[in-house]
């Protein structure tokens, strides 16, 4: 199959199995396929330069990149949902661009830009912003935001302990890396008050091992592991929210 089929077939199935995800992509379809096909082409071009992704497989990349950040959409709409909404400023947007969205999202060490390029694109009601400390990937983030013409997303190359705290309704997480107390602190900074923060993560067993390790904070934190599908790949995937009680 080639890139199209293959991600036309995962969206159809994510839309299939989730009915939040088909109120999201179902009314701009062919749009949202056309800029994820688009968005594939930019970290295919790129890759052999900047190491965006550990794969040089078209396959491998539609399905455990671009799909898994896409799979759990469902989930992040509904807790986005959940919150309060008051529309505000992006201030970090430019005086040319929307400044208004309804939810504001932080992508923290946004690498190629997942999961927070796919869900910006599916959540055009929502800004980003791909916070990446690593020059040359800021760059193609830059890049990619302009060749896209995506206007809900915004790039800030820091490292997530210095950007600007206190200003996201949710922030997502993807670095396969265990999620410790003090890293959980930075995601925390970057919060407003009832922001969750969601993880992108792998089996429950590894999941509850990494909670484990939160004694102190028991009492300050709520966490819950959501599982989700993703299309063609046989294998556990959750999402981990957490927010501060």
């Amino acid at each position: 199959m080639n890139k199209e089929t293959i991600l036309l077939q995962g969206i159809e199935t994510l839309c299939k199995n989730d009915k939040d995800i088909d109120v999201l992509i179902s009314p701009n379809k062919e749009k949202i396929i056309d800029l994820l096909t688009r968005y594939i082409n930019e970290i295919e071009l790129f890759n052999p330069i900047y190491g965006l992704v550990g794969t040089n497989n078209t396959e491998e990349l539609i399905i455990k990149h671009i799909l898994d950040s896409l799979a759990p959409l469902g989930i992040l709409s509904r807790v986005l949902s959940s919150l309060p909404c008051a529309p505000q400023t992006f201030g970090l947007m430019s005086p040319c661009e929307s400044s208004f969205f309804q939810y504001y999202a932080a992508d923290a060490g946004s690498g190629a830009g997942l999961p927070g390029i796919p869900l910006a694109i599916a959540m055009p009601h929502c800004g980003f912003s791909l916070i990446e400390r690593m020059g040359r990937r800021a760059g193609f983030l830059h890049n990619t935001k302009a060749a896209l013409s995506l206007t809900n997303i915004n790039v800030e190359e820091s490292e997530i302990e210095k950007a600007a705290g206190g200003r996201f309704d949710l922030v997502t997480f993807r670095a396969f890396k265990p999620l410790e107390p003090k890293m959980l602190d930075a995601l925390f900074r970057l919060c407003n008050q009832g922001c969750i923060i969601a993880a992108y993560k792998g089996k429950m067993e590894k999941i509850e091992t990494e909670m484990a390790s939160f004694k102190e904070q028991r009492a300050k934190i709520q966490w819950e592991a959501i599982p989700y599908k993703v299309p063609f790949l046989d294998e556990e995937r959750n999402i981990l929210t957490v927010r501060k009680i």
